[in-house]
């Protein structure tokens, strides 16, 4: 088949989830022998070439703004794809449900993946939040399909919208990495370090992690994983901890990122906002036991195996002496149970599988 993926900020992957859910589905789509494009911004991506692992990248300029930084790439995307021979398009991101209606008025199936609720996200103003509800309610007429990566998101769309959608989670690669060279880097040694990755922004509680972690005791070290590109304000609070044991390190990715994964003594996820988090099952395929915000997404991807807290720093506090309590078989225990499940849920195989066969039934 002939795919395009619309509505990220490219591959490969150096910004977030969705970046790293177009590289690996795209990747091994052409390893299957599809012939995928991935549209690109120029302030997403570095690598220099026309294709990546087999993938053609096409890098169209964007509007460099919070509100519509998205939106105009998307839209220029998909005014190119209009005069590209291609079969089906995936379009990432609820904000992009009305340019999907372009390419399938021209005979093209469309397919959305809405990802959460992202009108939730406190960063975003209220006419941002009104682009989202109305896009939201266009996914009711607009794509050919919808995919959900949560049962949560699934159940809100069929309730809210009465629009059903297909449920295909997020892949992650599991087993632990023998590299240790960025822990190297910053000076840490395996075991003695919780891990937080995630933007650096208001609903993924950076600053509930930091100040959680300052009530406890223990030698044991908080690596802060990430960056956002418009929260300065609040990536400073985050940052004015005087605690000696947090180590911020920017955002980091590729190797570095599954060698702090592998070697963590356990993994942090604080999210509140959106399906299924990339960096969570991630962890949890690299066998480390995860401490989660106990909302009804994260709920049901870590909730058989994880550490549940609920949103207030005594809370987290606790979870985190609990957990740095274990004894050490009880905590293998945990990582492997993590690991195992996700290779049972979150295979990156069994989800482009999945989209193999949506793809397939939309073009016939």
């Amino acid at each position: 088949m002939k795919i395009a993926l619309l509505g990220t900020r490219g591959i490969p992957a150096r910004y977030g989830g969705f970046e790293t859910f177009a590289e690996e589905l795209c990747a091994r789509l052409a390893e299957r022998g599809h012939d995928v494009t991935v549209y690109c911004r120029p302030n997403g991506i570095d690598h220099p070439g026309p294709s990546y692992r087999g993938v053609r990248l096409i890098v169209l300029p964007a509007i460099r703004h919070k509100y519509l930084d998205t939106l105009s790439h998307t839209c220029l995307s998909t005014l190119h794809l209009l005069v590209q021979r291609r079969e089906v398009a995936l379009f990432c991101n609820g904000a992009n449900a009305i340019f999907t209606l372009w390419p399938r008025l021209l005979g093209l199936p469309t397919v959305l993946n809405v990802d959460g609720i992202e009108r939730q996200r406190r960063k975003w103003n209220a006419l941002a939040r009104g682009w989202y509800w109305l896009s939201e309610w266009l996914t009711k007429w607009f794509p050919t399909a919808v995919v959900a990566d949560a049962e949560v998101i699934r159940e809100y769309y069929a309730e809210t919208y009465n629009k059903p959608t297909h449920l295909i989670a997020y892949g992650a690669p599991t087993g632990k990495v023998a590299t240790r060279a960025i822990l190297d880097h910053h000076g840490l040694e395996p075991g003695a370090y919780f891990l937080y990755v995630s933007r650096l922004e208001p609903e993924n509680n950076a600053l509930l992690v930091v100040r959680a972690f300052e009530r406890t005791d223990g030698r044991r070290k908080l690596v802060i994983v990430g960056d956002a590109p418009y929260a300065k304000d609040y990536i400073a609070a985050v940052k004015a901890t005087s605690d000696p044991r947090i180590i911020f390190t920017g955002a980091i990715y590729g190797d570095g990122y599954h060698e702090l994964q592998s070697h963590c003594f356990a993994y942090i996820h604080a999210t509140e906002v959106g399906g299924t988090h990339p960096a969570l099952i991630e962890a949890m395929g690299r066998g480390a036991p995860v401490l989660f915000l106990d909302t009804p997404e994260n709920r049901e991807v870590a909730g058989e195996v994880g550490f549940a807290y609920s949103k207030d720093e005594d809370s987290l506090a606790a979870a985190i002496a609990a957990v740095a309590g274990l004894p050490p078989e009880e905590r293998a225990r945990a990582g492997q149970a993590s690991m195992q499940y996700a290779q049972r849920h979150y295979s990156w195989e069994m989800v482009v599988d999945r989209y193999e066969e949506l793809f397939r039934g939309l073009t016939g």
